[in-house]
Order: C-alpha cells, then structure tokens, then sequence
C-alpha cells in the first residue's frame, strides 16, 4: 500500500483577528493567536467573538486556528481556565496550546492540545512523555542541532505527535520557560506573559578579577531567527510544523514572512511527492515578500547546523535595517549621501539611521528627500534637527530600517488565495434544465440545477464560449476554475443571470460541503497506567505554580516537587537563566577555542563572569560539559515584599510567611 505523502503545516502568528485572517490569505495553514487571558502575551488577548470570526474564515480553506493557553496558572485561575477552554472549544478552535500540567488534570472538552515552547523540549525522553500524556503536536527547543530534532523523532511516534520548531523572528536567549530575571528583578513573570526583557539591556562584562571584558554591550541579545536555508534538511530531520514567531508583530510583518514562507515550502512540495499541504488553496501575492523588510536584528540560523560564534546582536537590539548608502555631507539643515545602488528611490517617511562613533544606533526619519545628483545621490531633510544628530558626517554609512513605499504596499490588499476547482456544465437527467458539477483540488463535489427549457443559440461556437466566460467568473469568491467542460449534447443558450445563479448556487453548495467535511482532530488518549516522568524530582525550573500540576506530576511517579520560582521560595542565587548561548565563546574566552593554539591552550579558564547594568549585578557561570550558561542572581527583597501582599492561590511546598 502506497504510504500518505507527509503534511507540512506553515503556523503563522496573529496579535489579532484581522491579522490571522491576513495571515491564511497569504498562505498559512495554522495560525496561533491569544484568548482573552492566560496567553503568555500580556498583550496580545482577544476576546473569544473575535477568535471565532478567524475560525470561521480559516475553516474555508481547511486551515486550522490554535490558541495560546500557556502561562503557568495559581489555583485560583484554574475554574476560571476551565471555563474558556469550553468557550474556545464551542467557537470552533482547533488545538490549545499549553505549558502547565495541570490543565490536564480538569474536566476539559476533548480539544486536541499542544506543548508550548516553554514546554522546554530539549531531549527525546521528555518528547516521548508529552507525545504519552496526550499532546498531539510539540515544538522543540530553538537551540536543538538538526541530530537532535532527528534523535526526538525517533524516539516519538510519528502517527501520534506532529514536531514543529520556530523557523523565523525573535530568539529569546533563554530556554524557553527557563528565564526568571523578570521575575527576579520586577515581578513581572515570564512565564506569564509579562517579561521585562532583561535581555535586551546593555551590560558591562568583568572578569572574576573586576576588569572590563566588554562595556555597554548587549550581551544578552540574540540576532533574529532566519531558516530559510535549512526547511529541507528541518523536513527530512523530522519537522512537520514550522512556526514563525510574531504575536507582537504587525500586519506587514505577518503578511511579509507568510509569504516568504510560503513560498519556499511550496518549491519543495513542487519538488517533492512525499509533501502535501496542510490545508487548501494557493496564493498570490502583489509584492515579493522579503524578510529584510521587517524589523529584525540581522539574521542567524542558530544552533540547527551545530554552534555559530556570530549569533548576537551585540551592538544593539534594535533594527539597524540595511545598509544603502554613505555619506557625502552635513550641513545644518540636511544630509546628503550616495547611495550604493543608483537606481534606490527614497521616500517621504522612510527611517534612516547610522551609527554614531559610540556604535549607538542613531535614527533620522526623513521628512523630506530629493535627488541631488546622479548616480543614486540624494538629500535628505531629516525630521529632527540636524543637531541632535550626533557624529553624522561624512563617511557615515546609511541604512535604512523603513521603507515607506513598502509600509504603504502591504497596508493595501496584497494577496489572494483561492482553491482550484473544475467545472462540469450538463443537462439535467430529463433534460429540463441545467446542471453545474463543482470538483475542488481537495476532491469535495457539490452540485446546483437550474429549471430552464431549451433554447437554441444563433451561432454555435460563441455561445459556448459565452458559457465558459460567465461560469468562470468566480472573483468574489474563494475558488477558481481549473477547467471548464460543457458537457452538453446540443449548443445551449442561457440568460446571463440565470447561469449567474447556478454558478452561485454551486458555489454556496461547495463551500457547505467543505464545511461539511471539516472535522477537528480530537485530545489524543494518554498512555495507560500513566507513564513515569523522566526524572523523580523537580526543581522550580519545572515552573509548578497549583495544585492541580503538583498532583499530575506526582500520578507520573515525580516523588519530589518544588514550587515554580513565582512561588518565591528561593531564598539564595540560583539560575535565572540557562541558555545554550555562551558569553564567552561569542567573545572568544572559551578554553574550548583555545585548544591547540600555542601560548594560549591552558591560560583561558571558564571562571564566572559578571554583568552589570547600573546597580543591577548577574553572574554567568559556565557548564562546560553541556556547554551551557547560567545566569545566576536572586529574588529582590522589594519583589518578595510586594507579592506578600497579595491574596493569592499557588502551589507551595512550605506556609507562607
């Protein structure tokens, strides 16, 4: 028996509803979006009426809508949880994705449930666990190698869990889920969707002897995901789902990296008979999608080909764009500079920025521009005086960070997705009428009649090309003929309008068979007697914040259980942070480099290293042996203080006091 080709699922993010939709228009075949709470995205929540509109739209096409219940929940949450997942589950949604236990342990629909990144997924033996306890679809960590997305696949069963991974936009330095710096320093947890963003900050780096390794540099920031060259090799390594990252991000971003992806995924199903779609139709787009576009911090592929020494965005976390020109002078009203390519047309409206000799990335949006000469030079009267421009002189590189004819592009309508259909045309069995056959690529059918007695036409051959035309106009609709067949044993002549209401009546009957079809997959059955975790303690890195966690953990065999660190029962420094990143290996302190290097090998120690951001102090201590960091701190006093007095309900292993 021929074996099913494997679908390859593109999982588009969405802020909004409006987004989503966008979001499927331009080619995606899932979409996460936010309910109204317990999101991980503080905000980034919608309301289920809104949830529901994308549901419906997403559905025509067989497309599928998740939604994002992953925060770690205190007890008094849980009945409250309880109740949106039947609300989400009665709007129609498709799958939830989660990272706390103890949403297994209650009374929920039979909604099918993912593993949420910070699920924290980095070995096969917790991928087999979660695959055991019911979740259908899990998402790896971004730091995996491709050996080690294939190692997971082996050890899970392909038929009951989808792998998915992160392929494009903002890194999070942190293993997902392991991040409490937040937490620590603000009471803004991570693992509820409130982050600070520690990371981001610029940091002094001293050595254990208090001197300068590295000043004002963001240490801590990663450059932005890119795969686009590794979708084959993630495919063949076990990937089915691949997921962009971006419930913050804009219309334009979500629109542009869609179909950036969309794209590539659909030259290798071209190129490849084991592939299939996730869900159905084909788009096109009136613009050519280009990641460079959007906000990003330069572009880095991360672990998947083993560990690159240039994966941090070091100098700034913000978005430098790409570089366009250099600068031939300044005055005090504006700036001119030559661009690299002539042909560069400049707009109205369009970011500029540099850096300054301080390597502080500086902006100045345009508020007008003009050519000044040819071969690409140009003069720009920036919106903020000239003066607060500092070190913009000549020889300055110029890049550009926003595009404005772009902006305005993707503001517009600027993609159409439309599923194939072929069209048969026939007399009714008693030749009474008209018959028109509907048959979509996905192999739905559907079938209208018309009442209408015969009537001849004049003149044969238009008269069937007069048909052809009024059958094949479907533009307000979502489908498209493929092929058109007059199947009829004598010319026919029709009014207009009357095979514009068969065609309709067609159309409506297709798109109420597709419905039709559409069914959900169901919460796969967990493995019984329950499987055993694949440790027999858990420290707060586990992140168990209620009761109902604590009691999931310990029905699979866990004998000890901390509380999550938003249970402030750490008294001491611990890791708030552990990343696969390495300081050290980026700036070139890793014994590891140095081996084999005469007069070095045996002089680099991985002793700790300091951060420090005004009177904020870490230690990075270094794991060698998983070659891994860990940023190490405690919890404020003032932090600790202030959540004393809240009337709260967590988990906790010992009274509270």
């Amino acid at each position: 028996m021929a074996l099913l080709p494997h679908q390859i699922e593109l999982l588009a993010p969405a802020r909004d509803a409006d987004i989503g939709i966008e979001a499927v228009n331009h080619g995606a075949d899932a979409v996460y979006i936010g309910g109204p709470s317990f999101g991980a995205r503080a905000a980034a929540d919608n309301p289920v009426s809104e949830i529901e509109r994308l549901v419906k739209h997403a559905h025509r096409f067989h497309a599928r809508v998740f939604v994002t219940l992953n925060t770690i929940l205190r007890d008094d949450e849980l009945e409250p949880a309880r109740r949106l997942v039947h609300e989400l589950w009665n709007a129609g949604v498709d799958a939830l994705i989660i990272q706390d236990m103890g949403l297994l342990e209650l009374d929920l629909p039979p909604i099918e449930l993912h593993a949420s990144t910070q699920c924290d997924i980095r070995t096969p033996e917790k991928a087999r666990f979660l695959q055991d306890v019911g979740l259908s679809q899990l998402v790896l960590a971004r730091e995996l190698t491709l050996e080690q997305i294939a190692a997971v696949r082996a050890a899970t069963d392909s038929a009951r869990s989808t792998l998915e991974f992160f392929i494009h936009g903002a890194l999070c330095v942190a293993y997902s889920g392991q991040c409490y710096i937040s937490e620590a320093h603000t009471g803004r947890s991570a693992n509820r969707g409130d982050c600070s963003q520690a990371c981001r900050l610029p940091y002094q780096v001293l050595d254990a002897q208090g001197r300068f390794v590295a000043h004002d540099k963001h240490v801590l920031s990663m450059k932005d995901n890119n795969q686009s060259a590794n979708l084959e090799a993630l495919i063949d390594a076990g990937i089915r789902s691949f997921k962009i990252e971006g419930r913050y991000k804009d219309m334009g971003y979500v629109k542009n990296i869609t179909a950036h992806y969309r794209g590539l995924l659909d030259g290798l199903l071209e190129a490849r008979t084991d592939l299939a779609r996730a869900s159905d139709g084909r788009c096109r787009f009136s613009f050519t999608p280009d990641p460079n576009q959007n906000f990003n911090r330069a572009f880095t592929d991360y672990f998947v080909r083993g560990r690159q020494a240039d994966i941090g965005a070091f100098d700034t976390p913000k978005n430098a764009g790409q570089p366009v020109g250099w600068v031939t002078q300044a005055t005090t009203e504006f700036f001119e500079f030559e661009a690299d390519d002539p042909t560069l047309e400049l707009h109205n409206g369009d970011g500029l920025c540099y850096f300054d000799a301080q390597q502080e990335l500086m902006g100045a949006q345009i508020n007008r521009a003009e050519r000044a000469g040819p071969n690409g030079l140009w003069r720009a009267w920036p919106k903020d005086p000239m003066s607060s421009l500092r070190d913009l002189r000549r020889g300055t590189r110029i890049h550009r960070n926003r595009d404005m004819a772009w902006v305005r592009a993707l503001e517009k309508k600027s993609a159409e997705r439309r599923i194939g259909v072929w069209m048969r045309l026939s007399e009714t069995p008693h030749a009474e009428g008209l018959s028109l056959l509907l048959t979509d690529e996905a192999g739905h059918e559907a079938r209208a009649e018309l009442p209408l007695p015969y009537a001849a036409p004049r003149d044969d051959a238009p008269a069937a090309e007069a048909l052809r035309a009024q059958l094949a106009r479907l533009g307000e609709t979502i489908f498209e003929p493929i092929d058109i067949t007059l199947d009829l044993p004598r010319p026919w002549f029709a009014p207009p309008s009357q095979l514009n209401r068969l065609r309709r009546d067609a159309i409506a009957a297709l798109e109420a068979a597709r419905a039709a079809a559409w069914t959900r997959p169901l919460r796969a059955a967990p493995v019984e007697p329950p499987v055993a975790y694949p440790e027999d303690t858990l420290s707060y890195l586990a992140n168990v914040y209620n009761h109902k966690a604590r009691d999931f953990y310990a029905r699979h065999g866990v004998k000890l259980i901390a509380a999550a660190f938003e249970s402030h029962e750490e008294e001491g420094e611990v890791s708030l942070m552990i990343t696969k990143h390495c300081v050290r290996y980026s700036l070139s302190l890793c014994p590891k480099q140095a081996k084999g290097v005469t007069g070095v090998q045996g002089t680099v120690r991985a002793e700790p290293l300091t951060l420090q951001h005004g009177n904020e102090r870490l230690t990075l201590r270094f794991d060698c042996k998983p070659c891994e960091m860990h940023v190490v701190g405690r919890l404020k006093p003032r932090v600790r203080a202030a959540a004393r007095e809240l009337p709260l309900q967590f988990y906790r292993t010992r009274p509270s006091r």
